[in-house]
């Protein structure tokens, strides 16, 4: 054994051996004074003998010695914690126990044995102190041999079940609960034996003997138990239960992964399934999300419950269940799920209020009316025998219903269990009404954009086409761009490409105001430059009259706004192109090649800046014009255009034949999935009118030519098959060039086109418009151009470097057409 020094034998066993004794009197006097005594506190015998108690003491605890004496006086003894005061004055911490000796003549005397505490825990108390406390413990207590054996445990482990501690003697814990998970608990045992370290915390689900029907949470601690060399003697364990605490932790885990996995998009049918899928296996074993239909349409609900009507048709959103075939659903998702009246679920959305039942009728019937041969089912056949419903209420408006089943679980669903799965209902339901609120505004901003684009483009000979759109919000569906085809007089075409700086429902409805102005320029027949000059000062004044300021950032108005306006001329194969802040188009030849049209920039719309200019091109037939808004080629907020146009001339030379298809193509080949911009592409493949649809002639200036033109102009429609157009063809002609001949100057030229409609143009070097005129019935003159007008299916006038040209349709309806 090894030397010890005064404060480690202090640190040891309380026992005599240990102890400094002295002897007290009835009174409390000092009569004997010990060598250990007087090292403890240091004070010699001579000053010791002969002083109470209290002198030895510290303020405090001399008022305490009364008491003491007392207690001592009734044989009763006493034990604890005392503070002395040294001959120095220094307190000294000592533990204390005094004994009360009798001499043969009856008189008392006490023995105090004191210890000094020093860095000592506490007070060493005695076996009987020690077998209070563990066997009085509220905690469960047990201790097993190296065999995981059960040699001892206190009357607390009896709570859990497996009988009393006598009957466990011998057993292993497999033996006493089979509930639970004997081996996990046990490894934790046998690994406290191998290394020593005590494990604290350990946490364990099962069904203990005391409540085999429901799962019960514990916590563990395990210490190692070792004898006087170190050897391990066995594992000494504590048990609590925390059943309670586990489920608010398993509650706000799962209302935590309700608010991280609910609601991540803006999809009804979807976060009706997200909710459906946090609540199982969590809270429930099969859980439906049965919606109203006005709510997946995203109608606007009347606020309050469901007036009772009688039967309920609602649609199933989702569900889920622990079984991935979904044996308990009577009603797929999509499909129909309805409920008669008075049933539950009626009841919780006519009244508003949750329905729990611990335990459902096993003959009951299922309560929705969905598949066939599987709505008679009775909830025995399902294997569900607790259920819970709660109606999916926000803002005040009922949504659905969701029901909850468990059918693995034993237990039933209990109060706390409602109250989780309506707290995880009401926040469900928010997302829900909120993907019902955007579903309502997409359809609506929808069916705005439709109305802005066109649905499809005008049939006419003059051009084939394709048109693609992509946004780039995504939510709404929403931009600034358009793109549009207009039929112009003569067999010509208007082709149109523009965009709105800015995003969404504003973007959108400035796209549209400037896509209406452009349309009606159209309808005047100027040329490009004079369509975009007119558009320019269009958005400028509104801007003007909005109040508009350049740096107030509002990006959704119509200034700064680009547009490209190409005409197209299918009879002499030409178009004229003018731009405002917008890329120019791409013309693939009819070989593959692919260029780019050297065309000006003009300045964005409504900024100002020098005025634009148009020019022409030949186009052989087969010729392709790619027009796009910068989002095509758009790849962040920078972009080199000499680098994309080399993109755009890729994608262009590797599409397919198709027209639809080289479209869709380029688009995928060029923008992003999420693209940075909005996107517009429309691509136009040029036909050429043949010879035998045209016909044209040159008239002098001769009242006698006339009678001439009516002549040609009739051998010609009989040619084309078109004898019942003469009459007003003839009519027609005869105005046209009659007013020519009468008011302009300089040759005159006479064409009929056969089309889609038969067109007759008559040029002239005049400057100025006619106009038509209202005769009245005395007037000899005027009703040229009203009878032009009420003969024919439109007629107009459009300006031309050498002069004007008056023109007038009819519809082909014979057999020419």
């Amino acid at each position: 054994m090894g030397t010890y020094d005064e404060r480690d034998v202090a640190r040891q066993r309380f026992d005599a051996a240990d102890a400094a004794p002295l002897l007290l009197d009835a009174q409390g006097v000092v009569t004997s004074w010990s060598r250990d005594a007087q090292r403890l506190l240091a004070y010699p015998a001579s000053e010791a003998v002969g002083r109470k108690l209290a002198d030895l003491l510290t303020d405090e605890d001399a008022a305490r010695v009364p008491d003491l004496v007392e207690r001592c006086r009734r044989d009763e003894g006493w034990a604890g914690l005392l503070t002395a005061r040294s001959r120095d004055g220094r307190p000294v911490g000592i533990m204390v126990r005094i004994a009360v000796a009798v001499e043969a003549s009856g008189r008392s005397r006490w023995v105090m044995l004191m210890s000094e505490l020093a860095d000592a825990p506490g007070w060493d108390m005695s076996r009987t102190v020690l077998q209070q406390m563990v066997a009085g413990s509220p905690v469960g207590i047990a201790i097993v041999d190296t065999d995981l054996r059960f040699v001892w445990s206190n009357a607390a482990l009896e709570q859990f079940g497996g009988g009393p501690a006598h009957r466990r003697l011998g057993l292993r814990l497999a033996d006493v609960q089979p509930g639970l998970d004997a081996a996990a608990i046990e490894a934790q045992m046998r690994r406290v034996l191998e290394t020593g370290e005590p494990v604290t915390g350990y946490e364990h689900v099962g069904r203990a003997r005391s409540a085999p029907l429901r799962e019960t949470a514990y916590m563990m601690s395990f210490t190692r138990l070792e004898d006087d060399h170190g050897h391990p003697m066995g594992v000494y364990y504590t048990v609590v239960e925390i059943t309670e605490w586990h489920r608010a932790r398993q509650r706000l885990a799962l209302l935590d992964r309700a608010g991280e996995h609910i609601g991540r998009s803006l999809d009804v049918m979807r976060t009706a399934q997200e909710l459906a899928d946090v609540a199982v296996p969590g809270l429930a074993d099969f859980v439906t999300v049965d919606l109203l239909e006005t709510v997946l349409r995203g109608a606007e609900l009347p606020p309050g419950p469901l007036p009772d009507t009688g039967t309920v048709a609602l649609r199933r959103a989702g569900h889920r269940s622990i079984d991935a075939s979904v044996p308990e659903a009577v009603v797929e998702i999509g499909a129909v799920a309805a409920y008669l009246a008075g049933a539950p679920p009626v009841r919780c959305l006519t009244t508003g209020r949750s329905w729990r039942r611990e335990q459902l009728d096993p003959l009951g019937r299922h309560w929705a009316t969905g598949t066939p041969g599987r709505q008679e089912a009775t909830f025995l056949e399902l294997g569900l025998h607790s259920a819970m419903i709660v109606p999916l209420r926000a803002r005040g408006t009922s949504l659905g219903v969701t029901t909850f089943f468990r059918r693995r679980r034993h237990e039933p669903f209990d109060e706390n269990d409602l109250n989780l799965a309506e707290d995880l209902v009401s926040r469900a339901a928010v997302c829900v009404d909120n993907a019902r609120r955007y579903t309502r505004e997409r359809d609506a901003a929808l069916v705005l954009q439709r109305s802005l684009l066109p649905r499809r483009l005008p049939e006419q000979d003059a051009v084939e086409v394709a048109a693609c759109y992509r946004p780039a919000d995504e939510l709404t569906g929403l931009g600034g761009d358009w793109y549009d085809l207009i039929p112009l007089s003569g067999a010509r075409v208007a082709l149109v490409v523009g965009e709105v700086p800015g995003h969404g429902i504003d973007a959108a409805a400035a796209m549209g105001r400037l896509r209406t102005a452009v349309r009606t320029l159209a309808a005047l027949d100027l040329s490009p430059e004079e369509v975009l000059a007119h558009l320019d000062d269009l958005v400028a004044r509104s801007a003007r009259e909005e109040g508009f300021e350049a740096d107030a950032g509002a990006d959704t108005q119509a200034v700064g706004a680009g547009c490209l306006y190409v005409v197209y001329d299918p009879v002499e194969g030409r178009c004229a192109m003018a731009a405002a802040g917008h890329p120019a188009p791409a013309v693939v030849g009819p070989d593959g090649t692919v260029t780019f049209a050297e065309l000006p920039q003009g300045p964005p719309l409504g900024v100002g800046g020098p005025p634009f200019e148009a020019v022409e091109l030949s186009l052989r037939e087969g010729s392709t014009l790619a027009l796009h808004t910068d989002g095509l080629l758009a790849r962040g907020e920078t972009w080199a255009v000499d680098a994309d146009r080399g993109r755009l001339r890729r994608a262009l030379e590797e599409a397919g034949s198709s027209l639809d298809l080289r479209c869709r193509a380029v688009i995928d080949a060029l923008v992003p999935a999420r693209p940075y911009d909005d996107v517009a592409l429309l691509m136009a493949r040029t036909r050429r009118l043949g010879a035998d649809q045209v016909a044209d002639w040159e008239l002098s200036a001769d009242p006698a030519v006339v009678a001439d033109a009516r002549k040609a102009v009739t051998r010609q429609l009989a040619h084309w098959g078109l004898e019942e157009l003469v009459f007003t063809t003839e009519l027609v002609v005869s105005e046209l060039v009659t007013n020519a001949i009468r008011y302009a100057s300089g040759p005159i030229r006479l064409r009929l086109i056969r089309e889609r409609a038969l067109v007759c143009e008559v040029f002239d070097g005049g400057a100025t418009a006619p106009h038509l005129r209202h005769p009245r019935t005395t007037d000899e003159g005027g009703r040229g151009l009203l009878l032009v007008s009420q003969l024919t299916q439109r007629w107009g006038t459009r300006f031309v470097p050498e002069g004007k040209i008056i023109w007038a349709e009819q519809p082909l309806t014979g057999p020419g057409e």
